[in-house]
């Protein structure tokens, strides 16, 4: 009978021995990591194409005097962009950045003289803009934004005809004006479209600039001279551009750890 409890004994001992062996071989498990976030920090170069139209209040002055009441004049066309700016991550979700870039094209239009009839095409060269913008991030590789600021731009001269279409012998020169801009847009990584570029994104902006009033002289062909008629012009010009973007801190994703 001893011998038969001490068997039980020691089987029960070599058994619970076993069980808290097998409490403590417990498998590693890795703690989790935390989902990528994207780095919109940094530096960034663009440059693109697109195009606009302008429309501007005109009317003709006879020695400084209106003489005629606002009519509407426009034009239209295309042109290239290029720019360089820097943006700010903040509160995870929000952007913040300034920047600046410039226009170069060509949106022709209509110039009249309606006191004395006569007519030029005039058009937007290049413009300029300097200003901030503000963005959400609806996905972490996708910013809407709006942005706003300062703007210039030049005009081109005018050789001026009358109602036959042939010349008058009078002329415009070329001119700049300055003024303000407000606009908004979209800013994707181009992995959203299934590429694999680090660092490229692609950007589909809006923008309306508006521009101080200009009375323009008519001056004659011979001896450049100021005639008493001048043209006032006030331009209001909205564009649309697609542009490549290159952020130099963008490498992929970043991933923070425990």
């Amino acid at each position: 009978m001893k011998k038969v409890l001490l068997a039980l004994t020691a089987v029960a001992a070599m058994t619970g021995s076993a069980s808290a062996a097998d409490l403590a071989a417990r498998p590693y498990v890795k703690a989790p990591m935390a989902a990528p976030v994207a780095n919109w920090t940094g530096f960034y170069i663009f440059g693109g194409a697109g195009g606009g139209i302008w429309d501007a209040d005109s009317h003709t002055n006879f020695v400084g005097v209106p003489v005629t009441i606002d009519q509407r004049v426009g034009g239209d066309g295309w042109f290239g962009t290029v720019g360089a700016g820097y943006d700010w991550q903040f509160s995870g979700t929000w952007v913040a950045g300034v920047f600046a870039d410039g226009q170069f094209g060509s949106l022709r239009g209509s110039l009249n003289d309606e006191f004395a009839a006569l007519t030029g095409r005039i058009k937007m060269q290049d413009a300029w803009a300097a200003g901030v913008r503000l963005g959400y991030l609806v996905a972490p590789n996708v910013l809407s934004y709006v942005n706003a600021g300062y703007s210039g731009s030049h005009w081109s001269g005018t050789g001026l005809t009358n109602l036959a279409g042939t010349a008058s012998g009078f002329h415009t020169d070329s001119f700049n004006r300055n003024g303000w801009f407000v606009g908004g847009g979209v800013e994707n990584n181009l992995n959203i479209f299934g590429i694999s570029a680090p660092g490229w994104f692609m950007k589909t902006e809006y923008r309306a600039a508006y521009y101080d009033r200009k009375d323009i002289a008519v001056r004659t062909d011979v001896g450049n001279v100021a005639t008493t008629d001048s043209i006032s012009f006030k331009p209001w010009v909205q564009t649309i551009s697609t542009s490549l973007v290159y952020r130099f801190n963008w490498t992929g994703p970043v991933v923070a750890k425990y």
